[in-house]
């Protein structure tokens, strides 16, 4: 016979959902240990269904310990779900996973033990047949400082590290701040490819070629229009978002410190996002259900 209790049990031990537990229960003759299985098999089936699925929202946790750092992006497929507790908390304990064990690879980490029993591949699986979206480890970053360390989280989107060799973590925290509103795609000019610098002289040259002026003065001016546009896109040239008199670079001098390593992320960026007709969708779903 299937109790309540037995189906409170079989919850608290899968988290699938009440009547999930109940027909698990059922076929299985009131076997718990049986219906698990059932349960965990149907999860994986579910999970692999949804695999295909576009997953490109979702939430970055930062977590750290003295001067070494990791981040990491955990995507599910609406945003709903990535304010949800049980979404975070698997974000959370695959952040705190890869600090603990220093490991970086998303499949490596996946294939770990899992605190809550089984892999964190297997909590993934568990979540997604929960939750009933696509969920995906997307990346990993861990950063190490020689001196301070600075992290910021716009939200749960947008995320820095900064990692200071001389300066304070107060500072590299600033940088880290600045550096998620500015985006800079490079920390100095001397970290931009070659092809991507001859790119940028090439369309400047092309810009003022039209000009009455000597060959040597055109020369200079596409030089400074190529030294404005690298510090546009570099951490050191931009001017510091707290104080634009101020260039990054200048602050960091002032202080006696320079970057050693730059992360950022920031949720989705360079996935294709499913762009979909909520209403149409809704109507065929309510079609299809008569």
């Amino acid at each position: 016979m299937v109790t309540a209790e037995l189906v409170k049990e079989l919850r608290e031990r899968t988290g699938a959902g009440m009547m999930e537990c109940k027909r698990a229960l059922v076929a299985t003759h009131g076997d718990t240990d049986a219906a698990a299985e059932q349960l965990r098999m149907q999860g994986l089936a579910k999970a692999d269904k949804k695999a295909s699925r576009i997953a490109a929202e979702g939430t970055l946790v930062i977590e750290r310990k003295g001067l070494r750092a990791v981040m990491v992006e955990v995507n599910c497929e609406t945003d709903f779900v990535a304010k949800q507790d049980d979404f975070v908390k698997f974000a959370r304990a695959i952040a705190g996973a890869a600090l603990s064990q220093r490991v970086t690879d998303v499949a490596e980490l996946l294939a770990r033990p899992s605190a809550a029993g089984g892999t964190l591949e297997d909590a993934r699986k568990a979540l997604i047949a929960r939750i009933g979206e696509n969920i995906s480890v997307r990346r990993i970053a861990a950063v190490e400082a020689p001196t301070a360390l600075g992290a910021y989280l716009h939200g749960s989107r947008i995320g820095c590290l900064i990692a200071l060799k001389g300066g304070t973590d107060e500072l590299g925290r600033d940088i880290a701040m600045h550096a998620a509103a500015m985006n800079p795609e490079y920390v100095s000019a001397a970290e931009v490819p070659a092809d991507i610098t001859a790119r940028e002289r090439e369309i400047f040259a092309e810009q003022v070629k039209s000009e009455q002026k000597p060959p040597d003065i055109l020369a200079r001016i596409v030089e400074g229009k190529l030294r404005k546009r690298l510090a546009e896109i570099t951490l050191l040239g931009q001017p510091f978002v707290k104080d634009d008199k101020l260039t990054v670079e200048k602050l960091l001098k002032g202080a006696g410190a320079e970057v050693t390593r730059l992360v950022r992320f920031e949720v989705g960026a360079g996935i294709e996002k499913k762009q979909g007709d909520f209403v149409a969708e809704v109507i065929a779903t309510v079609k299809a259900a008569h």
